[in-house]
C-alpha cells in the first residue's frame, strides 16, 4: 500500500466488504483493516481520504448516500477498532461517479 501511495498518491483496496445495499462491514474485511492500521501506525504523518464507491444499480441519490455511509463506516471502524485518530482519516462518497471497475 505504501508503495502505491508513494507512486500514485492512492491505493485501491478490494478487501473491504459490505452487506448488499448497506454500509454494514462484513467480518471478513478485518485482514484489510489490519493492513491499513499497520500502514497508518508505521507512517505517523500519513493521512487518508477514504472514498466509497457503489455500482450503478439503484438511483443516483441512493448510490451517493450509500457510498458516503460506507466511507464513513470505514473511517469509524479504523477509529473505534484500531485506534486511528480522527484527524488522520476522512470520508468521501462518490457513488458511481468515479468507477474503480466496470459493472
Amino acid at each position: 500500500m505504501a508503495e502505491d501511495i508513494d507512486k500514485t498518491g492512492k491505493v485501491r483496496l478490494y478487501g473491504i466488504h459490505f452487506d448488499t445495499d448497506k454500509a454494514t462491514i462484513k467480518p471478513k474485511s478485518e485482514s484489510t483493516f489490519l493492513e491499513i492500521a499497520a500502514l497508518l501506525k508505521q507512517h505517523s504523518d500519513l493521512k487518508l481520504a477514504v472514498v466509497g464507491h457503489t455500482d450503478m444499480t439503484g438511483n443516483f441519490e441512493h448510490n451517493m448516500e450509500l457510498s458516503q455511509k460506507r466511507a464513513e463506516a470505514v473511517v469509524e471502524y479504523l477509529k473505534s477498532k484500531h485506534g486511528i485518530a480522527a484527524d488522520r482519516v476522512e470520508s468521501h462518497g462518490v457513488g458511481c461517479m468515479a468507477p474503480a471497475a466496470t459493472n
